[in-house]
């Protein structure tokens, strides 16, 4: 079945071209087959003799490169190709002038240039407040466990703060500072450092078991923190 001429709907669109499904013979100069072409009384007519053969051809993908390069252009015209299975005319790209190509091209590099600086800022400010939320959370081992070492405290809610961790400092809970995370933490670090819970997991031991086995080591280095006792870095594994 052969696809009806597609027409153009705005004057905005500017000129329709179409990248024919069959071979295509130009009706003025017989040029053929041609890539892309224009309906002039339903006749076909290839770029040069529609007088668009000076623009080149932007593919469709980049949406802010193609609104700029037709807001630049003088002349553009939109690109379509008739998809047989769908049965309609769909947009393949837009033509445009050289010049107004370059020019967006540039506008595009320096929005591009502009987000990166912006996205440089942000980072810099996110690492200023994660270091001081670190910090709080520091403070806060501290003062609940006021027996944990400094160094050990700040490590412990390094680790745990970690942007895009998932870590009990990064939750709800943990933000807020509530106790129940805070010890959380640190009983997680206590596990995997002042025991031999990995030894345990590593030997085989389902999980629970291996937690179970390892309490009464968490509990005691818990309570003696708690109580402002000093411990050692030191693990027992």
């Amino acid at each position: 079945m052969a696809a009806a001429a597609p027409t153009a709907s705005a004057p905005r669109t500017g000129f329709l071209v179409v990248q024919p499904v069959r071979r295509k013979h130009c009706a003025g100069c017989r040029r053929g087959p041609l890539p892309m072409l224009v309906l002039e009384d339903a006749a076909p007519r290839c770029l040069d003799c529609a007088d668009l053969g000076h623009l080149v051809f932007l593919p469709r993908g980049d949406a802010a490169l193609t609104r700029r390069s037709r807001e630049e252009s003088g002349l553009s015209a939109v690109v379509v190709r008739f998809n047989r299975r769908k049965g309609r005319y769909e947009r393949q790209g837009v033509l445009v002038e050289e010049a107004a190509l370059t020019r967006a091209e540039e506008r595009c590099l320096a929005d591009a240039e502009a987000r990166q600086r912006r996205r440089t800022r942000d980072a810099r400010r996110r690492a200023a407040q994660d270091e001081r939320f670190a910090e709080t959370f520091a403070a806060e081992i501290l003062r609940l466990l006021p027996g944990c070492p400094g160094d050990r405290a700040r490590g412990i809610a390094a680790h745990a703060s970690l942007r895009g961790s998932g870590r009990v400092g990064r939750s709800a809970a943990g933000r807020a500072l509530s106790e129940g995370a805070v010890v959380s933490a640190v009983v997680a670090s206590v596990r995997h450092l002042d025991t031999p819970y990995d030894r345990l997991l590593m030997g085989g031991v389902p999980r629970h078991e291996a937690r179970r086995r390892i309490a009464a080591d968490v509990e005691a280095r818990i309570r003696m923190w708690r109580d402002g006792g000093g411990g050692t870095d030191e693990t027992v594994r």
